[in-house]
């Protein structure tokens, strides 16, 4: 068996130090090494180690009949490993860059999202297609994009979106053992931008369970991605006028914790959804319909969403990319306005 790949300082408290990316890396190494079954195809992944070269060197390690170089052909690559997935491997298909994963829509939502229920469950379809998504690196419009929305209503589809190297670590441990298909999406400007510690040895974080990562009592904030870092440091701003924050880290797209959710909001009575991807249609529209629909009369201010525009695509300017993603002060100016309400 082969060690386990280098991915940061260890500590003498059983935990590791970690980026984003490495912990992808680290991972993905681990699931190689811990189960036969587990292969990681993708355009790139082989000689070149992944454009991020998160998989650097895993070609010569685990050799090329578990990581497999593909041609740039991304509704074969879902589509062969959701066979794969139904003859009992566990594939890890990797879509280079989000906006590259429109040739794929059929095979994912019309295939590997229906397997179990059209085989009235005698297949299933355990397979895990990871991608980068969004903005903040002057990726421009090929290499930008959100896409969570145009897959968060379909049913039979899990859809993770972590922002830390702990929660990736433990939910794509989970994504991996889960018996039916998993979008996991990996947000590009926190992979070497977010570092925090990882626990030693093998984990998973239940699918489905959103993470409050600072407590507050006057607004509650859900987030994810990067925004959810953003969220954060304006809430830790904000203490400083006297203001309490609850900001929950959603992890989990679909399933989504309703709990989590309706538990805060009843508490702080003040909600703001906060999400790069469009507003119009975005995961922020079914936070606030499900919240209308189950706490309205627990809110003490209309809820309120700060979300990317509605545009086709992300301008390579950059004045152009600034005006798109959100920027910490005017989290702060929504969290302060929205808690003296």
């Amino acid at each position: 068996m082969a060690t386990t790949a280098a991915a940061g300082p260890q500590s003498t408290t059983g935990t590791s130090v970690m980026t984003n990316v490495e912990a992808v890396r680290s991972t993905l190494h681990d699931a190689l090494v811990r189960d036969d079954r587990v292969l990681i195809m993708g355009e790139d992944v082989g000689a070149r180690g992944n454009v991020f070269l998160i998989t650097k060197g895993f070609l010569d390690e685990f050799g090329p009949q578990r990581v497999v170089d593909t041609p740039l052909a991304e509704a074969s690559i879902i589509g062969v490993a959701i066979g794969m997935a139904m003859e009992g491997l566990r594939p890890i298909a990797e879509i280079q860059f989000a906006d590259f994963i429109y040739p794929a829509f059929n095979q994912i939502v019309g295939e590997a999202a229906k397997t179990r229920y059209r085989s009235n469950g005698d297949y299933t379809c355990p397979l895990v297609i990871r991608t980068p998504y969004g903005g903040g690196v002057r990726g421009a419009l090929s290499h930008s994009v959100s896409i969570e929305a145009l897959f968060y209503h379909v049913p039979g589809l899990t859809i993770l979106a972590p922002s830390t190297p702990a929660d990736i670590k433990g939910l794509l441990n989970a994504a991996i053992e889960c018996p039916d298909p998993v979008l996991f999406l990996e947000h590009k400007k926190t992979y070497r931008s977010v570092k925090g510690e990882v626990p030693a040895g093998y984990y998973t974080i239940p699918i489905g369970k959103a993470d409050v990562k600072k407590t507050g009592t006057q607004v509650t904030v859900v987030s994810y991605g990067y925004n959810l870092h953003q969220a954060l440091d304006a809430a830790n701003r904000l203490e400083g006028e006297g203001v309490s924050v609850e900001v929950i880290d959603l992890r989990s797209i679909r399933p989504m914790d309703k709990t989590t959710i309706l538990e805060s909001v009843r508490k702080t009575r003040k909600l703001l959804i906060v999400h790069e991807d469009n507003k119009f249609g975005g995961i922020g529209a079914e936070i606030s319909a499900m919240v209308a629909e189950e706490a309205l009369f627990d809110l003490d201010a209309p809820i309120r969403r700060l979300c990317g525009p509605d545009v086709p695509a992300m301008g390579y300017a950059l004045t152009l990319e600034d005006e798109f993603m959100i920027s910490t002060d005017a989290m702060v100016e929504a969290m302060r306005s929205l808690a003296a309400f």
